[in-house]
């Protein structure tokens, strides 16, 4: 048995997609077909049922997915202790973030890493927070970047940033002018929000109705990027993260004022299994995000390197 086969298959099941498994690997996708074929035909069984769109893994498949991830984990493990007594930072580094973290804000962070450790893989996927967690939990993500962080009798949150929250506008909007501006102007504004069911929408519906601010809802959306669009082209205002808005901001895009009498933040947290012992790469990542982005020095040669490879759902 080939342990490259074993890692694709493994992949071809977390992605559930031959395609997308082959490009993480960067091998054709019949390459990735044969791997999986020749692992079936040393069992003498099915592991998916390619019949189902999408497909399924068969009870074979299950038991031999199962079994192989903890192989993997046992032998990263112990590639990781060798190469901690070599002082070495290699390996995979397995993120799972929101989308409202956003490619943007997590630039800096993944060229500083791959520029201090460049034997080190590091992969950000990005969905919804329930995917998130899912992700943490089948030990597909080494950890996770969520808003609002939960835990449980089997997840640890580390707290990571307190981003504050202000009132985002387009450029020509009555408000827009503003340093600073109280939350009672806000009442009756056609406002943007997010999706009922996202934990940010409950906060911040919760926030209104102590301060008795009553605002029209013109759209709701269950990601920040669409939030923003709608902003621009005048449909309402919305509140945001300050980050999340940074680069529209800087171009003129969006307008972002902030509250002056209250303090509304929303606090981002990095999520993983509990007990679970990272590997000396992983480590080193989290050290990375507590660190400042503005004290990262820029590479000698001042030339952008190609970014961590990042997917985003469709």
């Amino acid at each position: 048995m080939h342990l490259r086969s074993v890692e694709i298959f493994c992949e071809v099941v977390h992605q559930r997609s031959f395609s997308k498994a082959a490009e993480v690997f960067n091998v054709s996708q019949s390459s990735v077909s044969q791997a999986v074929q020749s692992l079936e035909d040393r069992l003498g069984a099915l592991l998916l049922d390619r019949s189902k769109r999408p497909f399924e893994l068969t009870p074979a498949g299950t038991v031999y997915f199962a079994g192989c991830r903890k192989l993997l984990e046992s032998f990263h493990a112990m590639e990781d202790q060798v190469h901690r007594l070599q002082d070495k930072v290699v390996g995979p580094v397995r993120v799972a973030a929101i989308y409202s973290v956003g490619l943007v804000q997590m630039d800096c962070y993944v060229r500083h890493f791959e520029e201090l450790y460049p034997e080190a893989a590091l992969r950000i996927d990005f969905g919804h927070p329930d995917e998130i967690y899912e992700a943490v939990l089948n030990d597909e993500a080494d950890l996770g970047l969520v808003s609002f962080p939960q835990t449980n009798t089997e997840l640890v949150s580390v707290p990571w940033q307190e981003q504050e929250l202000a009132l985002v506008t387009a450029p020509d909007h009555r408000l827009a002018t503003h340093d600073k501006m109280q939350i009672a102007e806000l009442n009756g504004e056609a406002y943007i929000a997010f999706t009922p069911e996202l934990t940010i929408r409950k906060m911040i519906d919760r926030w209104l109705k102590e301060h008795k601010i009553s605002v029209n809802v013109a759209h709701a959306f269950d990601n920040m990027e669409n939030i923003k669009r709608d902003i621009e082209i005048g449909t309402g205002v919305s509140i945001l993260p300050i980050p999340s808005v940074q680069r529209e901001v800087d171009i003129g895009s969006l307008a972002a004022v902030r509250l002056s009498n209250v303090e509304w933040t929303r606090p981002l947290g990095i999520v993983h299994k509990r007990h679970k012992v990272f590997s000396n790469a992983v480590a080193k990542f989290i050290e990375l995000l507590h660190e400042d982005p503005g004290s990262f020095a820029v590479g000698e040669s001042g030339d952008q390197k190609p970014v961590a490879e990042i997917s985003i759902p469709s």
